[in-house]
């Protein structure tokens, strides 16, 4: 039996908790938040305003820029549609090259080809698993029009060195290499003392249900200190502002009410994630001369959207996922893998990034398992996860004829 049926079973078993590894809400909601959604809602009830976004939308788009130090924020329906409306702005040509981590969420990459432009992709970095920026300066070409960089599961990647390589660089037509952040995983973390969304040319952000801060299940944010850009991206969303090709990429007033508590909010939450999971590392501090537990750079706020660890070199895909299956089965503790290589996941990504295969990504791809994380855990929620993880490696690693022990 493999993970999905294994999780499909556990699913199915209503009477049982099951422990997700991504859970289903990031940001949790107060009493305040369904007071700001009546509020918004009661004041759409005249038939002469009904749901006029313009109040609710700008505040949350002002407050949002100042909270990441951002020139100017533009509130959207989704991340997904955000990356989208950035390729858009490249004007991408079938020869341009867009550059991007191997270990990432596809839609990242989707949002590349889904502009007609090539994929590259490049090697993470085997310990924060982001971007590597000596293999990203490889891969450069004059063909290169922009580097798409994901902060990986609540931890920057290293901004400033990124920023250093694309200097050295650019495009014979369109000149300096444009820089993209995916911080759907990240809002709210810091690198060299600065809040994540004002590097870069453009960031963005989501409020998807599972994310860090959400509102009502969907909606994003990008954020520009690009004049014409932002005067671009502010057309795309509705329908080109009578100038040009657009659509509707709005977030709802509603939403925006929600998403303003939510950014109050957004501080307390990740400190009690982040305090969560220093106590986890800290309970597996003896299993980290075999696994690899997160990490903490310094001068970096990691947020921990996921809880990501490293199996031991050596480990191949297959004995990853029969750990998972075994803390499936046994505890009901449902381990994510986030993220292998996209064009593991995604036929479409495989079939345009043909012949590009990369030993580092397929490597770490293979180990890394994420065990569920969130801030309303209690002590006993997460003595009994690491717990499961503890027992299942141990009885995993047994399988191979040694004890954990004899592993250190």
């Amino acid at each position: 039996m493999d993970v999905i049926s294994v999780s499909r079973e556990a699913s199915q078993n209503q009477t049982q908790l099951v422990w997700k590894g991504e859970p289903d809400l990031g940001g949790w909601y107060t009493e305040e938040e369904v007071e700001a959604a009546e509020t918004a809602i009661r004041n759409s009830m005249d038939w002469r305003r009904g749901f006029l976004p313009h109040q609710e939308i700008t505040s949350f788009e002002t407050e949002f820029a100042a909270f990441v130090g951002g020139r100017r924020a533009l509130a959207i329906n989704g991340a997904g549609t955000g990356l989208d409306m950035a390729m858009r702005c490249l004007d991408l040509s079938p020869d341009d090259e867009v550059i991007s981590c191997a270990l990432n969420f596809p839609g990242t990459h989707l949002a590349v080809l889904g502009q007609g432009a090539r994929l590259t992709l490049c090697e993470p970095d085997p310990v924060t698993l982001n971007i590597d920026v000596a293999d990203l300066e490889r891969k450069i070409t004059t063909n290169t029009r922009a580097i798409l960089v994901t902060h990986m599961s609540g931890l920057a990647a290293d901004c400033n060195a990124i920023a250093t390589v694309a200097a050295r660089h650019a495009h014979p037509v369109h000149g300096p290499i444009k820089i993209i952040y995916d911080v759907a995983r990240a809002c709210g973390a810091t690198y060299d003392g600065h809040r994540l969304g004002a590097e870069g040319w453009i960031n963005v952000f989501s409020f998807q249900r599972k994310k860090l801060m959400t509102t009502l299940g969907e909606g994003g944010m990008i954020v520009c200190s690009d004049d014409e850009t932002s005067r671009k991206l502010d057309q795309l969303r509705s329908f080109g502002a009578g100038e040009g090709w657009g659509t509707n990429y709005k977030l709802t007033k509603v939403q925006a009410a929600v998403g303003r508590v939510q950014l109050r909010r957004l501080d307390s939450m990740n400190a009690a994630r982040v305090r969560r999971a220093r106590l986890r590392t800290k309970a597996l501090s003896d299993l980290a001369p075999i696994v690899q537990l997160p990490t903490e750079r310094e001068g970096y706020d990691h947020v921990y959207y996921l809880y990501c660890v490293v199996l031991p070199d050596g480990w191949t895909r297959q004995r990853r996922d029969h750990l998972i299956i075994e803390m499936l089965r046994k505890y009901n503790v449902e381990c994510k893998v986030a993220n292998g290589p996209t064009y593991w996941e995604n036929r479409l990504i495989r079939r345009f990034t043909e012949g590009q295969r990369l030993p580092l990504a397929e490597s770490i791809g293979s180990r890394v398992i994420c065990l569920p994380l969130h801030p309303l855990m209690t002590d006993e929620d997460d003595e009994y996860i690491t717990s499961a993880f503890r027992d299942c490696l141990k009885l995993e690693v047994a399988r191979r004829g040694c004890d954990l022990e004899a592993c250190y």
